[in-house]
C-alpha cells in the first residue's frame, strides 16, 4: 500500500471510513479530534500505522498512531494529553483500552533513530527505558501510551526505523501531509540492521533466562515476532502479522507449523478491554509450549546466520 495522499478534511474521513469496526472509527475519531483540540497549531501530522494500516487489523489487534509534532511537549502539554488520554481510556468502547502510539517531534522522526545532528534529549544518568523492556537509552524518547494504559511515559519503542519505514510506505493520514514528506527514505542495510539487532537481543534475553516466557500472551508474541523478523530479512519488507504467519508456514518447515498455528489461535483468548494487563497475568503457557517457543528461537538465530552473534 503506497503512502496515503493527503486530501484535507474529507480525504482524512474518507479514509477514516474504511478502517474496519465501526467501534474502532469512532475511538480513532474521538482520539484525532482530541490531539487536535489539545496540541493546536504544534501538531503537524496524526498517522494511523501497524495493522489496520497495513489492511490485517482484526478484532484482536491494537490500534497503532504517531502524531508528529514541530516541537516536543512541554509539561503542560503532556499533562493535558494524560488527562486526554485517561478520558478515552474510560470510554465504553474496547478499543479505547488498547491505543498504542507516540508523540515524536519532527526533528526527531525526519532521521534515522540516533542520528548525529537528530536533536537529543536530556536525561539522567542511569535512566532505563520503561517501553523496551527495560532498555538503555540509545537516541530520543517519544512520549509514549503502551496498549493498555492510560499514562504517557518517555520511551524510544516507536523511534525506530521500523515505525519510520510503516509509516512511509503504509501510513494512513487521519491529519496533515503524507508521512513521506515529513520522513527521510529509510535505508534498506539499516532498516535489517536494526530487525537483526532487535531479534538477537530479545533471543539473548530469553535464552539467558533474563525474560522468562511465563506470561500467555508473550510466549504466544514470540514465534509470531520471529515470523516477522525472519521475512522481514529475507525480503526487505515489515509485514503483519497473518502475512509473516502464511509466509513461516510455507518457509519454515512442517517442524514449526503447530506452534505458529497455536500462536496464531491463542490470540483469541487474550484479554481484551478494561483491566486486561492485569488480567494477562493469570494466563500461563504450558512448559511444553515454552520449551518449543525457545527452540523456535535457537532456530531463528540459526536462519539469521552467523552475523546474529555480532549484531
Amino acid at each position: 500500500m503506497p503512502p496515503t495522499d493527503y486530501m484535507g478534511a474529507t480525504g482524512e474521513d474518507v479514509r477514516l471510513a474504511e478502517i474496519p469496526f465501526s467501534e474502532l472509527r469512532t475511538v480513532l475519531l474521538a482520539l484525532r479530534d482530541s490531539v487536535r483540540s489539545v496540541l493546536g497549531e504544534n501538531l503537524v501530522g496524526f498517522y494511523l500505522q501497524g495493522s489496520f494500516a497495513q489492511g490485517d487489523g482484526d478484532a484482536y489487534s491494537d490500534v497503532d498512531f504517531v502524531a508528529v509534532t514541530h516541537t516536543d511537549l512541554d509539561a503542560a502539554a503532556e499533562a493535558a494529553l494524560n488527562a486526554m488520554h485517561g478520558q478515552l481510556h474510560d470510554r465504553p468502547e474496547t478499543w479505547a483500552q488498547h491505543l498504542e502510539g507516540s508523540y515524536a517531534p519532527a526533528a526527531v522522526i525526519r532521521r534515522p533513530p540516533g542520528a548525529e545532528d537528530a536533536p537529543r534529549f536530556a536525561r539522567p544518568d542511569g535512566w532505563r527505558d520503561p517501553g523496551v523492556t527495560g532498555g538503555r537509552a540509545r537516541g530520543y524518547p517519544f512520549l509514549f501510551l503502551n496498549n493498555g494504559s492510560r499514562i504517557l511515559v518517555r520511551s524510544e519503542h516507536d523511534n525506530t526505523n521500523v515505525v519510520r519505514w510503516l509509516l512511509r510506505e503504509q501510513g494512513i493520514v487521519l491529519h496533515g501531509p503524507p508521512a513521506a514528506a515529513l520522513i527521510d527514505p529509510v535505508e534498506p542495510g539499516a532498516l535489517a540492521a536494526e530487525v537483526r539487532r532487535a531479534a538477537v537481543s530479545f533471543a539473548n534475553t530469553l535464552l539467558s533466562g533474563e525474560t522468562i516466557l511465563d506470561a500467555l500472551h508473550l510466549q504466544g508474541f514470540t514465534p509470531l515476532f520471529y515470523c516477522r523478523v525472519l521475512q522481514s530479512l529475507a525480503t526487505g519488507r515489515i509485514t503483519s502479522k497473518p502475512e509473516a504467519l502464511r509466509w513461516g508456514l510455507a518457509e519454515l518447515g512442517p517442524r514449526w507449523a503447530p506452534l505458529i498455528e497455536d500462536a496464531w489461535r491463542r490470540r483469541s483468548e487474550y484479554p481484551r478491554g478494561r483491566g486486561a494487563p492485569a488480567r494477562h497475568a493469570a494466563l500461563h503457557p504450558s512448559n511444553a509450549a515454552v520449551a518449543e517457543t525457545l527452540a523456535f528461537v535457537r532456530f531463528a538465530l540459526d536462519w539469521i546466520g552467523p552475523a546474529a552473534g555480532s549484531a
